[in-house]
């Protein structure tokens, strides 16, 4: 995958940071979106379009993984400040400890490209949570690919 020269989100995240943010979520990342955490972490891609749910979606920004968000000027990219914000809408479980939908990516319009752990916390497929029609418990997404590999090979 191809990134925009500049966009990466320093400091990069080792691998110790993003396996503790694995525990913490209580689930696996597919292994070539951990590469790009570590690597070109918040990043821009270039190839950035997909389809699905017979809609055009764009990525603006995968989102990144800081130890000091407030101390970053792009801190209201990290996982966890995104989490905290809409983390109620991300799941209907109350009791849930740990994420179904971990959101990596920040669409055009407001919408989130996630993974979605709820069939499987090694396998999580993506799909597009849809920011407009989720409510407090009732999320609401668009299938998008079986894993993060498929959908990488599909951005244009």
């Amino acid at each position: 995958m191809r990134i925009e020269k500049g966009s990466v989100v320093l400091p990069l995240p080792t691998e110790d940071i993003v396996s503790n943010e694995e525990n913490m979520w209580g689930i696996k990342l597919p292994i070539k979106y951990k590469a790009l955490l570590i690597e070109n972490n918040g990043g821009i891609p270039i190839e950035k379009s997909f389809v699905a749910n017979n809609h055009s979606y764009a990525i603006d920004r995968f989102l990144c993984v800081l130890e000091d968000t407030e101390g970053n000027n792009l801190g209201e990219y990290d996982i966890d400040v995104t989490l905290t914000r809409i983390e109620e809408r991300l799941t209907d479980n109350e009791d849930l400890v740990g994420v179904d939908l971990l959101p990596i990516a920040i669409l055009f319009a407001g919408d989130y490209l996630c993974l979605d752990y709820r069939e499987s916390v090694d396998a999580p497929k993506l799909c597009v949570w849809n920011h407009e029609e989720s409510g407090e418990l009732d999320p609401v997404v668009y299938f998008v690919a079986n894993s993060f590999e498929e959908l990488i090979n599909r951005l244009e």
